[in-house]
């Protein structure tokens, strides 16, 4: 059984309760705050989710009962969406509507990109929905055909240094085309890093950024040796 934290009148089973512990320190929200008022919202739209919950087992024994009465019986669809019609399970139709909701993650809202929709309570599904959202650029050429398998550069079995030599030239270009250097190509660089909050590009004894600083979002890893840098152009990250 799932051991229970008391906090602010609720009863927390403890792998949420210990989630929210560590998730909220630089957040600027204390754990106090927080449990007093999800407890705030417990009180408020508990009732209302109890009814909910209410009416769906309400409608659930409805259709149970329709398909007891009726078992052997032809299907009659007429009687059946009559039926559907009364639950409001179907509704008539509608002109054409827009829905606009605010307070949603850009990633989610206007970043176009991957959006895998998987269930919550498998964690490997989750957490791969999560990172489909990023990729690497060199492991993206590499398995695409934009590069020929021709003249030694096959996909094969195991890393092929030859593929991959092309593949790092072809993406030097099209970091170059999209997002060129305030100096030198991507194709010089020997390092990159971050510094100030900029990406900074050594190449030989000259130390460049972007072009337009504003392209860099963010990295992973160190800043003095990041193991990957993200980048956004006309909203397209990378």
């Amino acid at each position: 059984m799932t051991q229970r934290i008391e906090r602010a009148g609720l009863q927390i089973g403890k792998p949420l309760y210990d989630l929210i512990e560590t998730a909220l320190p630089g957040t600027g929200i204390d754990s106090e705050m927080f449990w007093a008022e999800l407890a705030a919202l417990v009180e408020e739209f508990g009732p209302k989710n109890a009814a909910l919950l209410k009416h769906r087992v309400d409608l659930q024994e409805t259709l149970d009962k329709w398909h007891r009465e009726h078992r052997g019986d032809a299907f009659d669809r007429d009687a059946y969406r009559q039926l559907l019609t009364e639950l409001e399970y179907i509704v008539p139709d509608v002109d054409d509507f827009s829905v606009s909701t605010d307070h949603v993650d850009p990633e989610i809202a206007t970043v176009p990109g991957p959006q895998l929709v998987v269930p919550i309570t498998n964690a490997r599904f989750a957490l791969n929905a999560a990172n489909a959202r990023w990729g690497s650029l060199y492991d993206a050429l590499y398995g695409a055909d934009i590069i020929p398998e021709t003249d030694g550069a096959e996909k094969g079995k195991s890393y092929n240094p030859k593929r991959g030599a092309k593949v790092v030239a072809h993406a030097a270009e099209f970091l170059d085309a999209h997002f060129p250097l305030d100096g030198g190509s991507h194709a010089d660089a020997q390092a990159y890093r971050i510094d100030n909050g900029r990406l900074a590009v050594d190449i030989g004894s000259d130390h460049v950024g972007l072009a337009d600083p504003r392209q860099f979002v963010g990295h992973q890893g160190t800043a003095s040796a990041p193991s990957a840098v993200l980048l956004v152009h006309h909203a397209l990250h990378i």
